[in-house]
C-alpha cells in the first residue's frame, strides 16, 4: 500500500471509531468528510458501514494484541508490564473509542478479546504472586478493576498524556485510594 493510501486508511479508521462511538448513526460520507478523504476513497475499500466498523474492531484488536507484546506480561517486571500495559491500553482506548457490546458480537473478535483477556489474568496471577496484589481480594476483582481504571483514565484524564495517565492508574491500583497509616 501506498504511503499516502495508508495514511487515508488510518484517518478514515480513526476518524469512524471516534465518530461511531459518539454517533452510531454517524454516516460514512460524514465518516469521509472528517477525514478528509473523499467519499469514494471509502466506498473503494468497504462497501458499507458493517465493513467500515469490522475494520475498525479488527484494527482495534490488533492494536491490543501488540501492546500485550511490547507490555512483555510474562518477563517484564511486573510493575514495568503493568505500566507499559495500561499506557498502551489508555492510547488504544483513546484511537480507538468502540462499541465493545456490538464488538463482542462478532464470534472471532470476541474470541481474540477472550484471549487478551486470559493474558493479563494470568499477567495479574504472576503480579498477586510476587506480592504487588492483594491475594486476600475477591476472586476476579483484580482482573475487572484494571480495565475500568483503564478506561476512566482515558476518558477522563485527557489534559495528561497516556504516560501520566498510566502513573495516575498504576499508582491507584496499587496503592488505593486511602492514606497511608503509620
Amino acid at each position: 500500500m501506498r504511503a499516502d493510501a495508508a495514511r487515508n486508511l488510518e484517518a478514515v479508521l480513526t476518524t469512524g471509531a471516534r465518530m461511531l462511538a459518539a454517533d452510531p448513526s454517524a454516516s460514512v460520507a460524514g465518516i469521509a468528510a472528517e477525514a478528509r478523504v473523499d467519499r469514494r476513497t471509502v466506498y473503494r475499500r468497504f462497501a458499507n458501514r458493517d465493513e467500515l466498523l469490522t475494520a475498525i474492531y479488527e484494527a482495534r484488536l490488533r492494536a491490543i494484541e501488540q501492546a500485550l507484546e511490547e507490555a512483555r506480561l510474562r518477563e517484564a517486571p511486573v510493575a514495568v508490564a503493568l505500566h507499559r500495559y495500561v499506557e498502551n491500553i489508555i492510547v488504544i482506548n483513546r484511537t480507538w473509542p468502540v462499541d465493545l457490546a456490538r464488538m463482542l458480537t462478532d464470534g472471532e473478535a470476541r474470541r481474540r478479546r477472550d484471549a487478551c483477556i486470559a493474558e493479563v489474568d494470568a499477567f495479574l496471577r504472576r503480579a498477586t504472586e510476587e506480592g504487588l496484589l492483594r491475594p486476600d481480594l475477591p476472586p476476579g476483582w483484580a482482573g475487572a478493576l484494571l480495565p475500568e481504571l483503564v478506561n476512566l483514565a482515558a476518558q477522563r484524564l485527557t489534559h495528561l498524556s497516556a504516560g501520566q495517565a498510566a502513573d495516575v492508574v498504576v499508582d491507584m491500583y496499587l496503592c488505593g485510594l486511602g492514606a497511608q497509616v503509620a
